[in-house]
């Protein structure tokens, strides 16, 4: 498919991963509108522990159904799973997934780990920090946090929170992955989803390639002015430059 080529500004919608309040897309927010374009980080339902990917999405969709202009969807680690459903229910130019858990149909994320052989990925980090359900906060800072610049990992910390079990319950509910521009965005020194892991799960899940940047997990906030250049300059088309963002209604029944 060719590149979007529009003069209109782009709307970014913009979903963070595990137990991550939205506000931790301000950086990158602040850099889309340098360039011109909209960032919007949608609240999610994070007070609720039940809530799943798909009442994640339900929120973004209804805080965004009423924009017009192009949409471009953004899911980050976890919140790959909800984006890839507000795809679904939206005409969007582009669907993209950054530091992905890309999932398969009836999958849930809580079987994602085993079923990609996540484990055999980070054995050597397993084996000097031990289980990841054993790391405290100074190994969490070391794999998550480990090129954020101080100041913004400090700013940030008010945004980090436990995901609910909801996220990790709820099986993936669509058949087939959308019919939507997708894009896998993979920074190259990630220590939770190494590189190689990422172009193996991409290529097996998705039949795509990934686009390499520099940095780890988190590039909202160790280099928010370089992924929205790769965000803004990669942005494709989805077979038109204009028109509405509106629900898709046969694909709704899915999601319920």
């Amino acid at each position: 498919m060719g590149r979007y080529i529009s003069r209109d500004p782009l709307t970014f919608v913009l979903i963070p991963g595990a137990g991550i309040d939205p506000g931790a897309w301000r950086w990158t927010i602040q850099e889309l509108q340098a360039r011109g374009h909209r960032g919007l980080a949608p609240r999610l339902p994070l007070e609720d522990p039940g809530a799943g990917p798909s009442a994640h999405a339900g929120a973004v969709v209804e805080a965004v159904r009423q924009l017009s202009g192009p949409l471009v969807v953004v899911g980050q680690s976890l919140g790959a799973f909800a984006a890839s459903l507000v795809a679904a229910r939206m005409e969007v130019v582009e669907l993209v997934l950054l530091a992905p858990m890309i999932p398969a149909p009836g999958e849930t994320a809580g079987d994602w780990w085993g079923a990609v052989k996540h484990d055999e990925a980070i054995a050597p980090l397993v084996q000097r920090l031990g289980a990841m359900t054993t790391w405290g906060p100074a190994e969490l800072a070391e794999v998550f946090l480990h090129d954020v610049p101080s100041g913004i990992a400090a700013a940030a910390a008010r945004f980090v929170g436990a995901p609910g079990a909801g996220m990790f319950g709820e099986p993936w509910p669509l058949s087939a992955w959308p019919e939507v521009p997708t894009r896998v965005l993979a920074p190259r020194e990630d220590r939770l989803f190494p590189i190689a892991f990422q172009r193996r799960v991409a290529r097996e899940r998705l039949g795509l390639p990934v686009e390499e940047m520099p940095g780890g997990h988190v590039p909202m906030l160790a280099r928010p002015s370089e992924l929205v250049d790769r965000l803004v300059a990669g942005t494709r088309s989805a077979g038109r430059a204009h028109g509405d963002s509106r629900i898709r209604g046969s694909t709704i029944a899915e999601l319920r």
